[in-house]
């Protein structure tokens, strides 16, 4: 049976499978514990992020495989499930933000997330900064992608 990957705006049903997800694919990428409760993380979601990003979540048989929060001029989160990267999910759901934006999107990732820094630049971003601004103070590299015109 072919399975689809949809994308829909976040809804909370979701929130215990999203944060799971975004929590393990996070702690495989940079090898460090989430600073916060799961709990509190589940609040984030629920009433914080969405007051100021457009929360989207790719779904693979209702499960949660993919999150993206963003904005018309910066992706702040974009977590794919550890089973399910490579498979196109990550792509689909930058495309979604690169859609919406101004035509120019930032984003940083960590410096020790060699995965995601490749993953940017085969989709167009290019490293315009670097720092530490982040709550785990570890390096991270400033990305930015304008749409090409043609």
């Amino acid at each position: 049976m072919d399975h689809e990957i949809i994308i829909i705006p976040y809804e909370s049903k979701y929130a215990e499978q999203t944060v799971k997800m975004w929590r393990e694919s996070k702690y495989k990428a940079i090898g460090h514990k989430e600073a916060h409760s799961f709990e509190s993380h589940v609040y984030f979601l629920n009433h914080i992020l969405h007051k100021e990003y457009q929360v989207d979540i790719a779904l693979w048989d209702e499960n949660v495989v993919g999150i993206i929060a963003y904005n018309e001029s910066e992706i702040i989160q974009l977590y794919i499930h550890n089973d399910y990267q490579g498979k196109g999910i990550g792509k689909s759901l930058l495309r979604k933000a690169k859609e919406q934006s101004s035509g120019r999107l930032t984003l940083y990732t960590f410096e020790i997330n060699k995965k995601a820094q490749r993953f940017y630049e085969m989709n167009g971003f290019k490293i315009i900064g670097r720092g530490h601004e982040n709550e785990e103070n570890l390096p991270d590299i400033l990305y930015e992608w304008i749409k090409s015109v043609d």
